[in-house]
Formats: C-alpha cells, sequence, structure tokens
C-alpha cells in the first residue's frame, strides 16, 4: 500500500492530528484529502475521522465550532494564509443507520470502530484513511486498486448506498468529470435503477452538487452523463427541451450541445461559475422561440433572449442560488445577443449596454460572447469586431481626460477668488489641468487653490492663452489614451 510524503502534509493537519492521539484517540485522515493525496493532488480540504465524541475534541482545541447532526467538529486556525486549513474538519466514527427519506439517516450513532465508519462512505476511492503518526493506509473497499483503474466503485452494495442517499448518484456524475473516472458497470445500473430518488433531495443539496459540478475542468461530459443516465429533469429540466433542436447555419450543434459547449468553453478558460451557468442557459429559450424565416430559408429565433432571461430566472431562484447573483445571471442572459459592429455603433451605445447590465458585470458579459461564439463551432474566439467593440467598451468606461479630474472645481475658484461666473473660470482650470498633466502630483487641493489665485493675477490675454494650450494639451493626451486601448486590442 502507498505512503504519502510528509511534506504533502501541512503543519496545520499534523498538528490537529498529534493532539487528539496525544490525548489517547484515534484520528484518521479520511475521505476525498486521502483519495486526492493519493492521486498526487493537493487537497482542497482536509477532513479527519477519530474515536474521540465532539464533546472530547472541543476540550483538546481552543478554537472550534459545532453545529450541525452529524458530529462534526470544525477546528479553527485563524493566522494560517493557507484556506484549505483554517478550518479542519474532525468527525467521529459514526455507525450505519436506516436512511428512510434517501437523503440523510434517521438518526447519527457514533462508533469505537474505524470499519463502521468506513463502510457507510459512498465510493471505495472515498473510504480509505490514512494515519498519519503510523504512515498507514487502511483500505478495506480497494479503494486504491480503484483509483489506479480510474473507477469509480459504490462501497459494498450500491442500491444500498443509492436508497441511503439518492445525491450520491449526482456525485458520482460529478467525480467522473472532475477526475475523469468511468463509473463501473455495477454503480452506474443501481443508479439508473433508483434515479427517481433524486426527486426526494432538496433544491439546495442538488445546488450545492451542481455548483461542484460545473466548476470542474469537464463539465460538459458531466452533463452529457446526466442526460444519458435519466438526471436532468431533476437538476436542470429546462436543458433537455435543447436536445435535438437544431439551429440555423451560424451554428454547428444543436441547442442542447450548444449550450453545454458554451458552458464548457468557460471552463476551459478557467473563468467563473457566473460565466459558465450563464453559458449553460443563455439560449435556454431557443427551442420555443423558434421560427421558419422564409426570407432567409432558414431558422430564426426572435427574443429568444428576452424570454430566455425569465426562463432562466426561474431555474436559478428554484436551485435557490442567491438573489444578487440570480439578478446579474439573469442580466447575463437577457443582453447576451448585444450588438457589437463597430461600423454601426456609438460610444453612446456601448454606455448603454454598460448601463444594461452594470459595470460590475460588463467584462462577463462579453466574455460570455466568447463563450456563445466558440460553443456555436466558430474557431476564432474574438475577430476584429468584437476586438473594436471591447476596445469602446473599454474607452466608455474609463474616466476621460477632463478638468473634472482635478481636485478643485469652478465654484471653489469663485469662492476662494471672490470671481463672478465669467469664461476666465474655464481658463484657470485648463491652465491647472495642463499643470497637472505634466506632474499629477500637483493635483492636491492645497497647491491648486494657490496656483488659481496667482493664475487670475496675469493679464486676460496671458491667461486666455495658457487656457487654450490647456485644451489643446487635454485633447491630446485624450487622443493618446484612446490610440493605447486601441492598439491593447489590435485595432487601431
Amino acid at each position: 500500500m502507498a505512503k504519502i510524503p510528509a511534506s504533502k502534509i501541512p503543519d496545520e493537519v499534523r498538528a490537529v492530528s498529534e493532539t487528539i492521539e496525544s490525548a489517547g484517540f484515534e484520528v484518521y485522515l479520511v475521505g476525498g484529502c486521502v483519495r486526492d493525496l493519493l492521486l498526487e493532488k493537493t487537497p482542497k480540504d482536509w477532513d479527519m475521522t477519530t474515536s474521540a465524541k465532539p464533546e472530547e475534541i472541543e476540550k483538546l482545541f481552543e478554537d472550534t465550532f459545532y453545529e450541525n447532526d452529524f458530529g462534526t467538529v470544525g477546528i479553527v486556525n485563524k493566522d494560517t494564509p493557507e484556506e484549505s486549513v483554517r478550518v479542519i474538519e474532525v468527525t467521529p466514527y459514526r455507525l450505519e443507520s436506516e436512511y428512510s427519506n434517501a437523503r440523510h439517516p434517521d438518526k447519527v450513532e457514533f462508533s469505537k470502530n474505524l470499519e463502521d465508519d468506513l463502510k457507510r462512505r459512498d465510493f471505495t476511492i472515498n473510504a480509505m484513511a490514512y494515519n498519519l503518526k503510523k504512515g498507514e493506509l487502511v483500505d478495506l473497499y480497494k479503494g486504491e486498486e480503484d483509483l489506479k483503474r480510474g473507477s469509480l466503485v459504490a462501497v459494498g452494495d450500491a442500491e444500498e448506498r443509492f436508497s441511503e442517499d439518492a445525491l450520491r448518484m449526482l456525485r458520482a456524475v460529478r467525480l467522473s468529470a472532475q477526475l475523469s473516472f468511468t463509473i463501473d458497470p455495477d454503480t452506474m445500473g443501481a443508479i439508473t435503477k433508483h434515479i427517481d430518488l433524486l426527486a426526494k433531495i432538496s433544491k439546495e443539496r442538488i445546488r450545492d452538487e451542481l455548483i461542484r459540478t460545473i466548476m470542474t475542468t469537464k463539465p460538459i461530459e458531466a452533463f452529457f452523463l446526466m442526460q444519458r443516465l435519466g438526471m436532468l429533469p431533476f437538476v436542470a429540466p429546462d436543458l433537455e427541451r435543447g436536445i435535438g433542436v437544431e439551429q440555423n447555419q451560424a451554428h454547428s450543434f444543436d441547442v442542447f450541445e450548444h449550450l453545454l459547449r458554451t458552458m464548457q468553453h468557460g471552463a476551459d478558460k478557467g473563468w467563473s461559475f457566473d460565466i459558465r451557468i450563464a453559458g449553460l442557459y443563455h439560449d435556454i429559450s431557443k427551442p420555443e422561440t423558434r421560427r421558419w424565416g422564409k426570407e432567409k430559408n432558414d431558422w430564426t429565433f426572435h427574443g429568444h433572449e428576452v424570454v430566455g432571461a425569465r426562463v432562466a430566472k426561474k431555474a436559478f431562484e428554484e436551485l435557490r442560488l442567491p438573489k444578487k447573483q440570480v439578478e446579474k445571471l439573469t442580466k447575463l442572459v437577457r443582453w447576451h445577443m448585444f450588438f457589437s459592429d463597430p461600423e454601426k455603433i456609438t460610444l453612446s451605445a456601448a454606455r448603454r449596454m454598460i448601463r444594461n447590465v452594470g459595470e460590475e458585470n460588463i467584462w462577463d458579459l462579453l466574455n460570455l460572447r466568447i463563450c456563445d461564439r466558440i460553443g456555436s463551432g466558430r474557431p476564432k474566439e474574438q475577430p476584429f469586431r468584437f476586438r473594436k467593440y471591447k476596445s469602446m467598451i473599454e474607452e466608455a468606461l474609463r474616466d476621460p481626460i477632463s478638468v473634472g479630474m482635478l481636485k478643485i472645481t469652478g465654484d471653489r475658484i469663485m469662492e476662494i477668488t471672490k470671481e463672478k461666473p465669467s469664461k476666465k473660470i474655464g481658463f484657470v482650470l485648463h491652465a491647472l489641468l495642463e499643470e497637472v498633466l505634466d506632474d499629477p502630483k500637483l493635483n492636491t487641493e492645497e497647491y491648486l487653490e494657490k496656483r488659481a489665485i496667482e493664475l487670475f493675477k496675469l493679464p486676460e490675454k496671458e491667461l486666455l492663452e495658457l487656457g487654450e494650450k490647456g485644451k489643446e494639451r487635454q485633447k491630446a493626451e485624450e487622443e493618446g489614451a484612446v490610440e493605447e486601448l486601441r492598439k491593447k486590442y489590435w485595432v487601431s
């Protein structure tokens, strides 16, 4: 059996293990962290199992919390920079019990035997335990062998495991995509047989597993598998309507595959969950808006983004996503069809789009468009037109070079100089702007107020010349900044 190098174990994890063992209890790393270590991956979190009871664990550590029904105690390491070990979860050995609702055990009982805990786990690759002190792997169900084979196998009787907790079926699909594993035939057969039990799982638990699935590197494989297994009606029922729905000549795939490929490109780019799930739903209403267009002799989908925004919003709400996130995702679906022809669009139109979707969301919208292009089968992520549009968006977002940048206003100048409104105020502001463009450190209230009083003492002709010079400098700087933006997007 494999040994895990000591260098792979964080000091915080080792300290928790040593503290529990020094108190006379058994303690093992267990589950996903053992699996990941054997796969030579860095675990995202660290779980332990022990012969100690929750109250006995809590007595051993200064900062803990215990707030669930399963005996798990969170041990908090506030001062560590490593997020994965800020909370280390330690759970007592647990016994098997009845699962009358296919969701969670009717009662939880603690055991003194590690074997009792391992036999109730979902898959063999998650049913291994590792003792740090002895460097010993406990593998009762040949999990290490299944890891090497790349096979996902249920612990013991697969039908019993899925009858106990139906969410394990969805977890099997997620793990197969996450690890690029196949699902063992017997385990696959048990999933197919018990698929209807997913109806008993809460939307919150489905949401959490769905998020993990979408955030794998190969979510497309998981969704194709969910479709084959009949899981989609319980997870994302709206997706099924796109199966076999042919699109127009601009697309290489049916609606269903297009949605999956759009999501997948977000994963390929390492982009956020929001971009990925927006990609999964952006064309969700193409099936009901599809009409045959005689003019072009092709399918049309007029208004699919408007109808789709309503459908997607309902789906996101049913998944119990946070309200603000639902609002953002709905905007991304609603506005994903933005017009981006730089020969016909104006800067003011770009500003309107920013207002529609929000400054904080505009780049996610543009990245969604990139995913949409690749998901349609197009070879190029960002053609010239799109790059030009991006430069226009950035131009619309940036603060223009103007007297508005100054730490002084016309009203303040009139206040300190006792002058009435006149063209001279504008000349002073532009003269000050030129000085600040030369040396940004001069942009302070103290300097500008002092300098404004000095400028007002100049002859009007001289002040006029300084003001005009400042205007010319402003125009040149603004044009230069815009030109740099064009170069950034290769559209000069």
